[in-house]
Parts: C-alpha cells; structure tokens; sequence
C-alpha cells in the first residue's frame, strides 16, 4: 500500500522517551541536604543521604524496567552499503 500523495512514510525506527518522574528531583534534593548538613547541622546530611539513596535506587531500577520493555529489533528500512568504497571518476580500478 503506497502512502497518500503529501503524506509522509511509516517511521520504520520508533523513539521510546522515558515517562515522567519525580525521582531526579528527589536525588537533586537529597544532594542538596547533604551538602547543607555539612555546614549546618549532620542530621540534614543524613536525612539528604537518606533521600537520595532511595530516589537514585528508584530511578535505576525504573529505568532498567523502561529499557527491559524495549522490543529486541526493528525493521531496518536504509540502504545498505556497498562493499568497497565508491571511487572517484577516472580512478583506475
């Protein structure tokens, strides 16, 4: 089946971006209490460290799940190359 006049082809390499998250921003935040529990009082450092070893465990395990669930192989739609490189006119073979 050809595609209608102006349309553009089917994709034949789909892009999975990741979901939305929370996450980064919960590690952003436990960085950030730990760098003021340095300065400030240690149990902010250890709240913070606390928060941001369960955000960064969450985020890598959400993201080994997303990219668990991406299909193996998709159907190759380029050109494939030839075996010698193109030569130049009037290069001797």
């Amino acid at each position: 089946m050809s595609p209608a006049r102006g349309q553009p082809p089917e994709p034949t390499e789909l892009i999975y971006p990741p979901r939305p998250s929370w996450l980064p921003a919960l590690f952003a935040l436990g960085l950030a209490l730990v760098l003021v529990g340095l300065f400030v009082w240690w149990v902010y450092g250890a709240i913070g460290a606390i928060i941001a070893l369960i955000a960064l465990v969450a985020w890598i395990r959400r993201a080994s799940a997303e990219t668990s669930r991406l299909p193996r192989v998709q159907r190759l739609a380029t050109a494939v190359l030839p075996p010698t490189p193109p030569r130049r006119p009037g290069e001797p073979r």
